[in-house]
């Protein structure tokens, strides 16, 4: 007879359900938590039929036996006491007098070989759990063993083996000596890398190959080298085999497998500001990213960035050629066109008496440049460059079209407690300088120098906090400011900024008549800025969490100085590609050119 299948998945369901329930039900008294844990550990699983119900209660006494001994409790006083119900899982109670524990006398860890004069192994010795006069505990002590043993393999000590690994009980005095002795033997070493289905230059690779034939082996320098060929963004695919199977004299081949990258991709991010503020409106964002990861066999590649908004359409290229290092020294090449919209434009009105927002001041401007970047031994990075930038802009009814040829030098510092896009702490810094004279073809001298921190910290599980500075300064005379490009002045506000504010629409302001006799205020941008910002994030799960925060400052003369401060909330989602988060931002301030304002904020990133 064939059964319908909801029937057949009726009586498996059944069956496992009745099959879980047990026929006993345990409770332990007179001991600490461990020794609770480790009992229910021994004893598990409880028994679900009569036969192992009869087998359980026959073997229980040793089984809580071995797991009082596992802990240093050799001299355990154990009684039982049993309750047969008819219709409910009978109760079995266990009380223990734990007795004197067994006390550890001795630790004797000896190694023979070339591990014994490593300073890996130094330093693991010292930060041993077995200690003299501690109870005596069977996982601390197996655990040692492992973490020994695991230690021999990552240096490359692949002969590695216990010659004698024991625990010497005196039940009469309760002490314990524990020996352990090991043999390294010698260690391997790297052989030849074989690279298969790869595109690039041999000698391409080997700069991407951390280590050389005859270099000792560790398992350290191992997953380096598919983390490097990793993130050159070549390969689509990477497997590391280290061929044991044709070791000779303690030399081991490696064989990697790639497969490239697709030729070309496209991304395509989504972003928007939308609220009240003196636009009042959506101001939705769309980026295009084109990459091709490797052009030709050199590894040269391009990144082409496309972004759309309203009033602020970007076009950038990137072409990038590895110089000593694809990874860590390359020479980057840079053509964008760029037209941006700051601050904003505001025109008088006798009969309400009050200035409206008619417009912003915008600019347009083409860049050429090209710039080194390094990443130096001790984690900094390094990038000098020459940028020549033609950009025009109408400032006071004014047209106004300055070129720089602007030489700058950048150092920056990224620490992460992981590797993840929602780091639970870690601390950003970046210095910027920047000079442009007329002796190297510029319109006005402009010196500019800013600083940027960021700190992510989590003091206590599922409480993060979020700290951001920003600081600037630009140097040049007095009537030289005009010339000075509203690219390379400074602006506040936005979800970078002080969030509640619109992008950019923050910072000091003239009046001027135009020639028709009207007058106008501008927001013209500020030789200075410093903004901050204090964040709390609460994390509801691993992959949501809520946020408030207060942003505070502004981009200022000394003339016109008024810090701001916003306050808000958001919701984020920890997507597998970083961070979705939408943030609504409420200004507390009114300048001479901004009313109190709110904006929703939906930004995607990683934090540092």
């Amino acid at each position: 007879m064939r059964l319908p299948l909801f029937v057949v998945g009726y009586f498996f369901v059944f069956s496992v359900v009745a099959k879980s329930e047990p026929l006993i039900n345990i409770a332990i008294d007179g001991v600490n938590t461990q020794a609770r844990h480790n009992i229910i550990a021994h004893l598990s699983p409880l028994p679900t039929t009569k036969s192992q119900r009869r087998a359980f209660i026959f073997n229980s006494e040793s089984h809580i036996r071995d797991a009082m001994q596992a802990i240093g409790f050799y001299h355990a006083e154990i009684n039982t006491k049993l309750t047969r119900n008819a219709h409910t899982p009978w109760l079995y109670e266990i009380s223990i007098n734990s007795g004197s524990p067994i006390l550890i006398k001795s630790v004797e860890i000896d190694v023979k070989g070339e591990l014994l004069y490593e300073k890996e192994y130094s330093n693991w010795h010292s930060k041993t759990k077995l200690g003299i006069d501690d109870r005596l505990n069977n996982g601390i002590y197996e655990e040692t063993k492992e973490q020994l043993i695991g230690l021999a393999l990552a240096r490359g000590y692949f002969d590695a083996k216990y010659i004698t690994s024991q625990i010497v009980v005196n039940r009469n005095l309760n002490i314990a000596n524990i020996k352990l002795k090991l043999d390294s033997g010698k260690r391997y070493h790297f052989g030849e890398v074989t690279y298969k289905g790869y595109t690039l230059t041999p000698e391409l690779l080997k700069k991407l190959t951390p280590f050389s034939i005859g270099e000792p082996y560790s398992t350290k320098a191992f997953s380096k080298l598919n983390q490097e060929l990793s993130s050159s963004g070549y390969f689509r695919s990477i497997k590391v085999i280290p061929q044991f199977e044709n070791t000779s004299d303690q030399s081991i081949p490696v064989s990697v497998e790639l497969q490239n990258r697709s030729r070309h991709s496209v991304n395509i991010g989504l972003g928007a500001d939308i609220g009240a503020s003196t636009e009042r409106n959506i101001d939705p964002r769309v980026r295009f990213t084109w990459r091709t990861p490797q052009i030709n066999r050199y590894g040269h590649s391009q990144e082409t960035i496309s972004e759309w908004s309203r009033d602020r359409p970007k076009l950038r290229t990137t072409y990038t050629i590895p110089l000593s290092h694809p990874l860590y020294d390359q020479l980057k090449i840079q053509l964008g066109l760029l037209r941006d919209k700051y601050g904003v434009t505001q025109e008088y009105k006798a009969s309400s008496k009050d200035f409206n927002t008619i417009d912003k001041l915008e600019s347009e401007q083409m860049l050429i440049g090209v710039g080194r970047q390094q990443t130096l031994s001790n984690g900094w990075l390094r990038n000098y460059s020459i940028q020549a930038i033609k950009e025009k802009y109408t400032q006071e009814d004014v047209i106004y079209s300055p070129r720089y040829f602007i030489v700058g030098l950048n150092f920056s510092h990224t620490q992460r407690e992981d590797d993840s896009l929602d780091p639970k702490s870690g601390f950003r810094q970046t210095y910027n300088v920047e000079y442009a004279d007329p002796a190297i073809g510029s319109s006005i001298r402009l010196a500019r120098l800013q600083a940027k921190f960021k700190w992510v910290f989590t003091p206590i599980e599922r409480h993060r906090f979020v700290l951001r500075l920003d600081l600037g300064v630009n140097i040049a005379k007095v009537e030289n400011l005009a010339n000075i490009a509203p690219s390379l002045r400074y602006f506040a506000g936005g979800d970078q900024s002080i969030r509640g504010y619109g992008y950019q629409e923050l910072g000091p302001y003239r009046d001027y008549v135009d020639s028709n006799g009207t007058l106008f205020r501008q927001v013209i941008g500020g030789r200075y800025l410093a903004v901050g910002s204090i964040e709390y994030q609460y994390y509801l799960t691993p992959k949501w969490r809520v946020a408030t925060f207060v942003d505070a400052g502004n981009a200022y003369d000394l003339s016109q100085f008024k810090p701001l401060v916003s306050v808000g909330a958001g919701v984020h989602w920890i997507s597998p590609v970083g961070p979705i988060k939408l943030d609504l931002g409420i200004g507390l301030n009114e300048t001479d050119t901004v009313s109190r304002s709110w904006r929703f904020h939906l930004t995607m990133g990683s934090t540092l």
